[in-house]
């Protein structure tokens, strides 16, 4: 048996808008089967039971065996069409996969040891997670669930960039393959959102207070240059 996510199918004849709802009407997902030396192939599964199956998360990233009839296919999961606003699938694109070709394939990072981070816990800080999801091109024998990445010396200001993530071996980050510039965040620690008002606020009580202090001497220096000029006004006369 296979290691791989196993998954039910049934070939279809009917193509187009009109039979597309009237296998959703009767409890079936429409989708298609592409890529490879093969062409399309149109397929169709039961969507209680395809649902059920897109509850685990490894489905989006990991090998799948489409059995369809009497026959398999190795492929991955596409693309996935949803009802706006209904638990609803209305669409699948599984793609072919060659073993010996690199996959293009998002799969979900992980943060770990969130609770031991150094800049939540000693810092005060608050973990931001920027990116949850990245590109990557592996084989498919390379091809990991998802990716961890370990937070716990993580220190308030600082960030963990794609370029210093521990990747499987064979796996590589697209956009790292554009050069620099595409060395983007991931995880970041930054300023509870309290820090961040008292210290906007602070540098404004100093000024008020500075201020204040202004006013008050040169309001005492009034007096005195009034009682100068009414002591010459005694002595000229």
């Amino acid at each position: 048996m296979s290691d791989n996510i196993q998954l039910n199918a049934e070939p279809r004849a009917d193509s187009g808008k009109g039979a597309s709802r009237r296998l959703r009407r009767s409890g079936l997902v429409p989708a298609i089967v592409y890529g490879g030396d093969s062409g399309p192939r149109s397929i169709s599964l039961v969507h209680n039971k395809f649902n059920h199956e897109l509850e685990n998360e490894a489905i989006y990233t990991q090998l799948i065996d489409l059995n369809i009839g009497q026959e398999s296919e190795e492929v991955i999961l596409r693309d996935l069409q949803r009802h706006p606003f209904k638990n609803r699938i209305l669409h699948a694109d599984f793609f072919r996969i060659d073993k010996k070709k690199p996959i293009h394939v998002v799969v979900p990072i992980h943060a770990v040891n969130t609770e031991e981070c150094i800049g939540v816990r000693s810092d005060g800080g608050m973990l931001t997670q920027v990116a949850t999801e990245i590109e990557v091109i592996c084989l498919p024998k390379n091809l990991p669930e998802y990716l961890e990445v370990d937070v716990a010396e993580l220190h308030l200001g600082e960030t963990l960039h794609l370029s210093e993530l521990k990747m499987p071996e064979g796996v590589e980050i697209v956009a790292l393959t554009y050069g620099e510039d595409h060395d983007s965040g991931v995880i970041s620690v930054v300023k509870t959102r309290l820090e961040e008002i008292i210290s906007d606020e602070a540098p404004e009580a100093l000024d008020e207070e500075g201020e204040g202090e202004a006013e008050g001497e040169e309001g005492s220096e009034e007096p005195s240059e009034g009682g100068e000029e009414a002591s010459k006004g005694t002595s000229e006369e």
